[in-house]
């Protein structure tokens, strides 16, 4: 749709609801029938939080393999929320084949240190930071309410390198104070768009 027809049918629509409906529960409506069936996957996952699983974990007999495996689905699920659609078509595939596994490792490495019963009482948050911020997901603990890590994301624009996606996360152990590194995306030489633009 062009531009021009788009803001006529939202004045239009907006005229004609008297508010009742509004132009961005329109354009979701209308942008639904264009998502891929991959990013409808994506979206409704976000609905089920891992707070949800471990719940079914509770009940049931946990599971560790599984559930990493969520917490993994769920970690890839709010970094791709956190890129938005203009940053995420252009560094998707880098960030699957390098700082995935990386998150994969530092999540395994943290969960060795706990036991089942502890273990099932980590949650992931659910939104990660729009605009300029660092944070993608923490990952706390469900019962005291404390961060155990911390998945950052900060542009570096090094002197004449162009601008770079800087992946790495913090742990409770140091108070969060060292960066523990899960690498590094090339952007451009251009000035990237916003999170979650």
């Amino acid at each position: 749709m062009t531009k021009w027809l788009r803001k006529s049918l939202f004045v239009m629509i907006s005229i004609l609801t008297f508010g009742l409906v509004t132009p961005t529960q329109l354009m979701n409506s209308v942008n639904a029938e264009n998502l891929q069936d991959r990013d409808a996957f994506e979206t409704t996952a976000v609905e089920n939080s891992v707070t949800q699983k471990n719940r079914f974990f509770e009940e049931s007999e946990f599971n560790r393999e599984e559930f990493m495996e969520e917490l993994m689905k769920q970690a890839e699920i709010q970094s791709y929320q956190k890129f938005g659609t203009r940053i995420k078509p252009v560094i998707e595939n880098e960030f699957r084949e390098i700082i995935l596994p990386n998150i994969e490792k530092a999540l395994a490495e943290t969960a060795s240190h706990f036991p089942e019963e502890d273990l099932k009482n980590l949650t992931i948050t659910e939104q990660p930071s729009a605009g300029v911020s660092e944070k993608i997901f923490n990952i706390k603990n469900g019962k005291t309410g404390k961060d155990i890590l911390r998945f950052h994301v900060r542009r570096d624009n090094p002197p004449k390198s162009g601008y770079w996606f800087n992946f790495h996360y913090h742990t409770y152990h140091d108070d969060f104070q060292s960066h523990h590194d899960l690498g590094t995306i090339y952007w451009a030489k251009n000035t990237p768009p916003k999170w979650m633009s």
